[in-house]
């Protein structure tokens, strides 16, 4: 049980930290003079953009604006929320968990 909840941890700040990436990528886009051609910013958008591009076609643009990343945001936090549900009742239970999570 205890290994369940380390994995749940893991994954969960995993999300966040995609989560934060993916906050950069979308406010970077905002700047389209940015070379992506530069390593950090190709490596940014090799990693985001295939999940923001699950979202692209759902959502037509809104006066040439696309606002999929926001449906992008919304399904990573219910995810993420539903893994913290889940992993407190195994934080709870697990022992040594005052050692693990602080």
């Amino acid at each position: 049980m205890l290994v369940a909840a380390l994995l749940d941890i893991v994954v969960i700040k995993t999300l966040s930290i995609f989560s934060l990436l993916l906050l950069v990528r979308v406010l970077l886009s905002w700047f389209p003079a940015l070379p992506w051609e530069n390593p950090v910013l190709a490596t940014l958008a090799s990693v985001t953009d295939p999940y923001l591009n699950l979202f692209r076609g759902l959502i037509p643009l809104i006066g040439g604006l696309d606002i999929s990343p926001i449906l992008a945001f919304l399904s990573l936090n219910l995810v993420s929320s539903l893994l913290r549900a889940l992993s407190d009742p195994l934080l709870a239970n697990a022992s040594y968990t005052r050692y693990i999570v602080g």
